[in-house]
């Protein structure tokens, strides 16, 4: 998002001084909203998307004051809500010089389109002049629609900047792709909030040091915004209206926690993602579902994702459990707690909260077993022991120059030439013959499992 500045769409705002009496309600009254006042003029006051904005990067040269007279791609932005990407495309525009044109997929149609490519194409012809078209949520185009765009990005009538919450690989068509730059937003960090919040309170533009944030109240309003700027600039905006000056006429009225909650209507959670309920709270998360308690594993979800956890910290946690605690107990589990982990990858939040549900319920409910996860540390141990011994020679490899002078492979049995597909051969070092490290147990697939596995170590024993 951005470092709050003055904003050509904002420059006509009024704002009222911090009054020592009544409510400050009347000081944002009739205001473009606060996200909107807070966008930057250029890229250097853009905070977040480092990884954009390096010299020399696409973005960069977009945006410098002699791009509107060469050749330019266009740019298709991806990343989540309240990354940055209507601010960039804004801050390229007028930092370049261009003309800048604004739609919606939502409410453009190919007529619009069509009427922005032939007013560019004028714009260029008659006085030169370049144009940024920024389309906003791309994906809720059709394919024909998204068709229209290809003319003016083929033939440069138009520079187009495409924002979406979307994967584009499945939601713009494929030659839009091929002519423009995909570039993927990130979203901001708690230290780029800080910095945004603390603006906004501070700038003329703002709040103008009309109210004084309490640090709770800041750390309340980066842990509701989970890396989107609108978000918390919008909350700061609703929670600054709570906000009543002292009696004793002090200062500027300050905004509480209290008044965060008010404004978002939420209450608020004690969690700090760096401190101790961030790690007792997922260690709950993780011991309800070992436990089988579908309810209190939904309810630690719950308080994650309200708290503005990282949904992709929970996947890895979903992940590691359904290894390590179900395992081939139900063998599906795993392949649906990665798949989850896409899911929130893909489509991002508050959506994602849905695949980490379904995954929850289904590892909280499943049959459990950790025998995997014993058996690999075990034979970690071993090893760390010291306890590895050579090949057997008959299981080594037999490829190389001098191999079969040495006897390697000589004795080694193929078990697809055995009946049953196992063959009664050694396999561990005679170091650690008859060691078992993997003990399935009668529970849930892993039954099966235990059946085959006794069957399978009579013939390898020679029984």
């Amino acid at each position: 998002m951005t470092v709050p500045t003055p904003s050509a769409r904002g420059a006509g705002a009024s704002h009222g001084g911090a009054g020592s009496g009544g409510s400050q309600a009347a000081l944002f009254q009739g205001q473009t909203p606060l996200a909107v006042r807070m966008r930057p003029i250029s890229l250097d006051e853009v905070a977040g998307q480092g990884h954009l904005l390096k010299t020399g990067s696409p973005l960069v040269m977009l945006a410098s004051p002699d791009a509107a007279t060469r050749t330019a791609s266009s740019v298709i932005l991806w990343g989540p809500p309240g990354t940055g990407k209507t601010t960039l495309a804004q801050a390229i525009a007028r930092s370049s010089g261009r003309r800048f044109v604004e739609l919606s997929a939502v409410t453009a149609g190919v007529k619009d389109v069509r009427e922005v490519m032939q007013e560019a194409l004028n714009q260029r012809d008659l006085y030169g002049q370049s144009t940024i078209l920024f389309l906003d949520e791309i994906h809720r185009f059709t394919k024909a629609q998204q068709d229209a765009l290809l003319p003016g990005v083929e033939n440069g009538w138009v520079v187009l900047i495409a924002a979406t919450t979307e994967n584009p690989s499945f939601s713009v068509i494929s030659p839009l792709l091929s002519r423009s730059l995909l570039l993927t937003l990130k979203p901001l960090t708690d230290d780029d909030l800080r910095m945004l919040i603390d603006r906004a309170v501070a700038d003329a533009r703002g709040l103008a040091g009309g109210v004084h944030l309490g640090d709770d109240a800041r750390e309340a309003l980066v842990r509701l915004s989970s890396g989107d700027a609108r978000r918390a600039l919008t909350a700061l905006e609703a929670a600054a209206s709570f906000a009543e000056p002292s009696d004793d006429d002090a200062g500027p009225p300050e905004i509480t926690s209290e008044h965060v909650a008010q404004a978002v209507d939420r209450a608020l959670l004690r969690y700090d993602r760096q401190g101790d309920e961030h790690y007792d709270v997922i260690s709950a998360f993780i011991k309800s579902i070992r436990g089988s308690d579908v309810d209190a594993s939904m309810h630690y979800l719950a308080r994650m994702i309200e708290a503005g956890e990282d949904p992709r910290f929970i996947a890895r946690r979903l992940i590691i459990s359904a290894a390590e605690d179900i395992g081939l107990a139900d063998p599906h589990a795993l392949v649906i707690a990665v798949a989850a982990a896409d899911a929130v990858q893909l489509i991002g939040m508050p959506e994602g909260r849905i695949p980490l549900a379904e995954a929850t319920a289904y590892l909280a409910t499943t049959a459990k077993s950790n025998a995997a996860y014993m058996a690999i540390n075990a034979a970690v141990a071993d090893v760390r022991a010291g306890g590895f011994g050579r090949v057997p020679v008959h299981l080594r490899d037999a490829h190389y120059a001098g191999a079969k002078r040495l006897g390697h492979g000589k004795g080694y049995v193929y078990p697809h030439d055995s009946e049953v597909g196992v063959s009664p051969q050694q396999y561990l070092p005679d170091e650690l013959r008859g060691r078992r490290y993997y003990e399935p147990k009668a529970l849930g697939a892993e039954r099966d499992v235990q059946a085959r596995l006794e069957k399978i170590r009579r013939i390898l024993d020679g029984g």
